[in-house]
């Protein structure tokens, strides 16, 4: 992609999704993720109201006259956002592929943390790690976030979440929200999850294509898996081919929530054929009234 090309395809996300958090979106980032605490700001003197717990009792007795300590909230947090970038985020069957939609989602995830204040980093995977960018504030920062999500060439297919769960880990100490971005088409990430989890406040965002989950009658065709490239040659014309089909990934899906359940990870299924922003908004609107 040219540079004039890659400018104008980060201004429309800008422009989209900081849309979306200024009409849709205000308030909800800001109520679900509290800060760290109450930090001390100042000590000023007693006005009627104030409760008298907050009076500062050394300082009234050094002047002759009543204190309060004052206190804010400890607002800043970091956000991190996980990012499969393996192969079969380049799949969309209907207007725009996993990988377009997840790039939006992390602009409004990044615009909504900017608003408060919070710092966002980003680490792109596929079975490798790819990209990490350490977390920082600001308008700049997220712009150059958006460029990477949507003009960074990757090299690895696969998908490894065990791994990008691990490095994140290590270059993490301090309490952060993850926001694990992929299509989940991978196993043996159960236990570094719920090590995470209980260390993070991990919420996965669920990429998928009704194509995925449901095969068309369009009798035989070759299918490639876009990870491994491996063809195989498919009847879907079958009926019993396209049930074992659909059984095969409601099982897969059902174990996979199962995980998230037992390891307290909540969830956010998003569809790319539908509109994103609503399952974002009911699940922090629903998540709020569980604090």
């Amino acid at each position: 992609m040219e540079t004039r090309d890659l400018l104008k395809k980060v201004r429309q996300i800008e422009i989209k999704t900081r849309g979306l958090v200024n009409q849709v979106f205000s308030g909800e980032y800001h109520s679900v993720f509290k800060g760290r605490g109450m930090e001390f700001s100042e000590v000023r003197e007693y006005q009627f109201g104030d409760d008298i717990r907050s009076i500062d009792w050394n300082v009234s007795a050094r002047f002759n006259h009543p204190f309060v300590k004052i206190f804010e909230e400890e607002r800043e947090l970091t956000v991190m956002l996980l990012v499969d970038f393996s192969k079969s985020g380049s799949f969309g069957s209907v207007t725009q592929m996993k990988n377009e939609i997840a790039a939006e989602i992390c602009a409004v995830l990044s615009f909504s943390a900017i608003k408060n204040n919070d710092k966002v980093g980003l680490i792109l995977f596929t079975d490798t790690i790819e990209k990490f960018v350490p977390p920082k504030k600001g308008r700049a920062h997220i712009l150059r976030i958006i460029r990477e999500l949507i003009s960074f060439v990757p090299t690895g297919s696969g998908t490894n979440i065990k791994q990008a769960l691990e490095y994140f880990n290590h270059v993490n100490k301090k309490r952060t929200i993850a926001f694990l971005i992929s299509d989940f088409i991978d196993e043996g990430y159960d236990q570094i999850l719920r090590i995470v989890s209980k260390k993070h406040d991990v919420i996965a965002i669920e990429l998928s294509d009704p194509r995925e989950e449901q095969m068309p009658d369009v009798g035989l065709i070759k299918m490639r898996d876009a990870e491994t490239n491996i063809e195989r040659w498919i009847d879907t014309g079958d009926r019993r081919v396209r049930a074992h089909f659909e059984q095969f990934w409601k099982q897969r899906n059902a174990a996979r929530k199962q995980l998230f359940l037992r390891s307290r990870v909540d969830a956010i299924p998003v569809r790319i054929d539908r509109p994103y922003i609503r399952p974002i908004v009911d699940f922090f609107r629903l998540r709020e009234k569980r604090l």
